[in-house]
């Protein structure tokens, strides 16, 4: 099984195994999908280039607020959130979620599928 193969079926696992999340994808800093398990309908790259960009300004917004290191960026939207977490140097894990997720537990099952993502990468 390939490395990407073995990314895919990790985030596939996230996705089936907590309630609360409707997609993820692995993301470079730069924007470019790694792996994915997004709903269909959604733009892979527009998700890409959007994450590398709330990203970028969540590590910024935090540097001038003398936050020190983003942990999470969280969008709350209407109909759900989008979280966005560091995986490892270069990466991103985001998921997205209902308006009704647990965010506790959504973020303890994103950190254990990066301890995932890191053995793999």
């Amino acid at each position: 099984m390939s490395r990407i193969d073995n990314l895919n079926r990790i985030l596939r696992s996230l996705q089936t195994s907590s309630p609360d999340v409707e997609g993820c994808a692995l993301i470079s800093d730069d924007g470019l999908i790694i792996a994915s398990a997004l709903p269909q309908h959604i733009d892979e790259a527009r998700v890409g280039a959007m994450t590398a960009t709330l990203s970028s300004l969540g590590t910024r917004a935090a540097t001038e607020l003398e936050r020190s290191d983003v942990q999470e960026v969280l969008v709350r939207g209407a109909l759900g959130y989008a979280v966005m977490m560091n995986a490892t140097t270069g990466t991103l894990l985001l998921c997205l979620s209902g308006k009704q997720a647990k965010l506790g537990l959504l973020f303890l099952d994103m950190r254990r599928a990066i301890d995932d993502l890191r053995k793999v990468l």
